[in-house]
């Protein structure tokens, strides 16, 4: 698959170096703009970008006069960054139309993960969409999980862990592991919450839920019957 071209707007090199290295890390290709008349400059000029990445304070022309002219030609996802976390200002964006409003500072693996989640709901990003192990089958397009053809109602964590747990069969996942994972690097509480997430999965899952092995003292590992 093509790589995805994703716009990023902000006045600080250091900022748009920061958020191009883990773009690039997770095969997005990156275009740069250092001021909100570039970047229209740009989008106008580039026909196939599949995100912005967007900064409200920039000279010459700022992001919201950037996100009101793109929006009269375009519905591109957008995703504004602040220096700011005021009520306010968040709720102009997404009268605007931005899809996430994400505040500074902000974890580069969290934006890298919000770009991804957009780019699935738009049905751009789709790297193996459907996932199947031992009569488990998970659309991750749809959310849906089927099981020996019946589908199963998961909660959101549930889904994503079944998922990456599928993803990663017949390997030891460490707590801490899964943490970083599923929970994308954000959560900070005690790791024995994902023995409550699992407990709920596997009674979920039926007769399914003995492919959860638990590995004693560290995790999870899930083997196909």
């Amino acid at each position: 698959m093509d790589r995805l071209k994703i716009l990023v707007v902000d006045d600080e090199s250091r900022m748009r170096k920061l958020v191009r290295d883990f773009l690039v890390k997770s095969n997005f290709e990156v275009l740069e703009a250092a001021d909100g008349e570039e970047a229209v400059e740009i989008f106008f000029n580039q026909k196939d970008i599949a995100l912005i990445v967007l900064d409200v304070m920039m000279p010459k022309m700022d992001g919201w006069q950037v996100c009101r002219e793109i929006r009269n030609y375009s519905k591109i996802p957008i995703i504004m960054l602040t220096a700011k976390s005021d009520e306010r200002d968040e709720l102009q964006g997404f009268q605007l139309g931005v899809d996430e409003y994400i505040s500074k500072p902000f974890s580069p693996k969290i934006l890298v993960a919000r770009i991804e989640a957009i780019l699935r709901r738009t049905n751009q990003l789709n790297r193996d969409e459907i996932i199947s192990c031992g009569g488990i089958s998970i659309d991750k397009a749809a959310h849906q999980v089927l099981i020996d053809g019946k589908p199963v109602e998961l909660s959101y964590k549930e889904f994503e862990l079944l998922t990456y747990f599928i993803e990663n069969k017949g390997i030891a996942l460490s707590r801490e592991k899964i943490l970083n994972n599923v929970w994308n690097y954000d959560y900070f509480g005690d790791a024995r919450t994902i023995d409550t997430h699992v407990k709920k999965l596997r009674s979920k899952m039926g007769e399914k839920g003995d492919m959860i092995k638990t590995i004693w003292g560290m995790g999870y590992k899930l083997e196909e019957e």
